[in-house]
């Protein structure tokens, strides 16, 4: 088990190739490399390489430079959308299924499953799909549902050469069974069901970093998928950094440390050039900004639930003068703090409803004109004009957009036909432009999937973000391994976690 063994065993015949990749073992490396020199020879067909999300399209984007139209890269979602597209009339479903999607509960797994079905009812759709991709690499595969396993292995079954890399405690989503849907996903069936199985197991992401730091995450991986704890009581790498903070933040989720406990925090953030703060939830990552602020953004990643609802709301209720200025005051909290309901919120939804008849002086005047926009064009272009208005007028400078790309997404909406329209060439925009985060910022753990950075503060260690379970042992697994030199790890001593020996 090597990179050499690894690497000849993606070039070699075999059909499928099942790879375990830790974080930082250079999986992406080894794709991208073996993307580039099988790429020449697959004549009309193409290498396809999906992946979960769109950063890691980025990172193979940048490691297959200079490859052209031999090899294809998207998410497992977008060419789930392209089959469901082809084929929406038979499967019940409108021309844009993306569109479906975004306003449907769960509606990509949706897609998924009738994708599935699809397929399965008709396997010419998978055989001519292997012919156009004849090897398919599937990056962080054990985040894939069922559904989208069986969409992959039945390329594998009409010809194509499947290579997939996973990692069983990087699989930070709990899949959903759906009522006929397809058997979930079994690590260990897959593994034996592999012409060849071989793991990676050499740390490069601390090779230029520190090298004790990425010894330590191994034992903590390895301790964790063992189902024990993470020894703290032992002795650790002095890059690795534990501090003891209570909390001083009341809301659920939220998490403040101590004043007089923070002294190591703040040092450690004022030293870091490059860092990622990380917790499991958004509001706990939204009480942040505060904490440190408003200096460290929040890293947005791809995903725009506020923007999606909002296009949603707008597409609905196109004409509907309060209807819009509800979902104009909804997505305005979901991306802003200081929009407080008294200040601007109910002032601003009276004032359409009266259609501005009313003479309103000092601040009232300026959140009346906010209304205007909405009374005199109730749809998206009169939503975002407001947006356009709070972003720029000094007299909204209390409200601030702590999200601030989905803020100004939501702002370029007027300069489309509809909402929807807008919404698509905004999202093809993005998955093109392939975003990173900045060199400080705030995450969820989820989000910062994939990410590398040198410098990471994991917190609150509680028992309310890590659990004993098994979605909370690889949480936690994720974030202790995205530093590439320094780690802190930050614990309430009134609820620490359970996964850690104290």
């Amino acid at each position: 088990m090597s990179d050499a063994s690894v690497s000849a065993a993606l070039r070699s015949t075999a059909k499928l190739v099942v790879v375990e990749a830790p974080a930082g073992c250079g999986k992406t490396y080894q794709g991208a490399s073996y993307a580039r020199d099988i790429a020449d020879s697959l004549g009309s067909g193409r290498l396809l390489i999906l992946t979960h999300t769109h950063a890691a399209c980025s990172v193979f984007h940048s490691r297959t430079l200079g490859v052209g139209s031999h090899v294809e890269i998207r998410t497992i979602d977008s060419l789930v959308s392209d089959l469901t597209d082809a084929y929406h009339q038979g499967i019940g479903l409108p021309p844009d299924t993306a569109v479906w999607a975004r306003r449907n509960k769960d509606g990509y797994d949706q897609l998924a499953v009738r994708a599935a079905a699809l397929i399965k009812r008709f396997p010419a759709i998978a055989a001519s799909l292997a012919r156009r991709y004849p090897i398919v690499i599937c990056d962080e595969h054990q985040d894939s549902s069922a559904e989208r396993h069986a969409i992959v292995m039945a390329l594998g079954e009409h010809g194509a050469n499947l290579r997939m890399f996973a990692d069983p405690m990087q699989r930070v989503f709990t899949p959903k069974v759906y009522t006929c849907g397809c058997p979930p996903l079994d690590w260990s069936a897959l593994i034996g069901a592999a012409d060849v199985f071989d793991q990676l197991d050499d740390p490069h992401r601390w090779s230029a970093g520190c090298k004790r730091l990425g010894q330590w995450i191994f034992e903590a991986r390895k301790a964790l998928k063992q189902g024990g704890v993470i020894d703290l009581t032992q002795p650790r790498p002095p890059s690795v950094s534990i501090v003891f903070a209570d909390n001083e933040a009341h809301g659920s989720l939220e998490y403040r440390p101590c004043h007089k406990h923070r002294g190591p925090i703040d040092a450690f953030e004022a030293t870091a050039a490059s860092l990622l703060i990380l917790a499991r939830y958004d509001k706990t990552t939204h009480c942040f900004r505060s904490t440190f602020n408003r200096r460290i953004p929040l890293w947005e990643g791809h995903v725009r639930s506020s923007l999606d609802r909002f296009v949603s709301a707008l597409t609905d209720h196109d004409g509907d003068h309060e209807k819009i200025a509800l979902a104009v005051t909804e997505f305005i909290k979901g991306t802003t703090t200081g929009f407080s309901a008294s200040q601007y919120g109910d002032p601003f939804l009276q004032d359409v409803a009266d259609r501005c008849g009313k003479i309103r002086r000092g601040g009232r005047a300026f959140v009346q004109q906010l209304a205007r926009f909405v009374v005199e064009e109730p749809n998206h272009i009169g939503a975002a004009k407001v947006l356009v208005s709070i972003a720029s007028d000094r007299h909204f400078s209390s409200i601030h957009r702590d999200y601030f790309r989905e803020f100004h997404e939501g702002a370029k909406l007027g300069l489309f036909p509809s909402a929807e329209q807008g919404l698509r060439e905004i999202a093809r925009h993005r998955t093109y432009v392939r975003p990173q985060p900045p060199p400080k910022a705030i995450s969820t753990i989820h989000k910062a999937k994939g990410l590398e950075c040198q410098n990471v503060i994991v917190m609150p260690c509680s028992a309310e973000q890590f659990k004993d379970d098994q979605i909370s042992r690889c949480l936690l697994y994720v974030a202790i391994s995205r530093p590439s030199h320094r780690l802190m790890l930050v614990i309430p001593r009134n609820a620490p976690s359970p996964l850690f020996r104290l």
